[in-house]
């Protein structure tokens, strides 16, 4: 496939995961979480902006009663994190005797999710635990535990799919590598 050039944010986007890819991933995420879950009813928290569009996709597959409230988070800066998250948008709902499923975009270095699950925990949850659809190693500076994993991503800063750069590029339906462009393109 023809890479995309994004001149704004100068980089190139190379398909990395298939609109298919990820539809797979989903039903086998909310297949396992529906079984690890039947006969309990889940508090669904979306960690906004990234992660709405794979949230959407899972909750609507989930054959378990749930609720759904929102945090955002904020700690990058291009493609880099700044270290220091920032909840811009606080839980609505009370956590405390109940299941908490965190669900995230993508757990990269594990910051911004380690300061939302230490927040979480103090509540009082009877469960918590977190989805993400990309789980990234790479960059990993906490030690967050992922308990469901879509897919495994080696390296690089990915967009599409509710993931961007700079708020760029969430809504393309498949999931690319971005990386700069070389000085030298035509």
């Amino acid at each position: 496939m023809k890479p995309i050039y994004d001149e704004k944010n100068g980089m190139q986007l190379q398909l990395l995961y298939s609109r298919q890819r990820i539809a797979d991933a989903v039903d086998r995420l909310a297949a396992e979480v529906s079984a690890d879950y039947a006969g309990r009813e889940l508090l669904v928290i979306v960690v906004l902006q990234g992660a709405f569009m794979f949230a959407a996709d899972l909750v609507r597959k989930l054959t378990v009663p749930l609720n759904l409230d929102f945090v955002r988070i904020a700690s990058y800066q291009g493609t880099e994190s700044t270290g220091k998250p920032v909840t811009t948008m606080q839980l609505k709902s009370y956590a405390r005797g109940r299941h908490l499923l965190v669900v995230e975009d993508i757990v990269d270095t594990g910051i911004s999710l380690s300061a939302l699950l230490r927040d979480l925990q103090e509540e009082g949850p009877a469960s918590l635990r977190v989805c993400t659809l990309i789980d990234k190693h790479e960059r990993r500076r906490a030690d967050v535990r992922v308990d469901y994993a879509g897919i495994v991503c080696e390296s690089g800063f990915v967009v599409g799919y509710g993931l961007d750069l700079n708020g760029d590029w969430r809504q393309l339906p498949d999931i690319y590598h971005a990386e700069p462009v070389s000085a030298g393109r035509d």
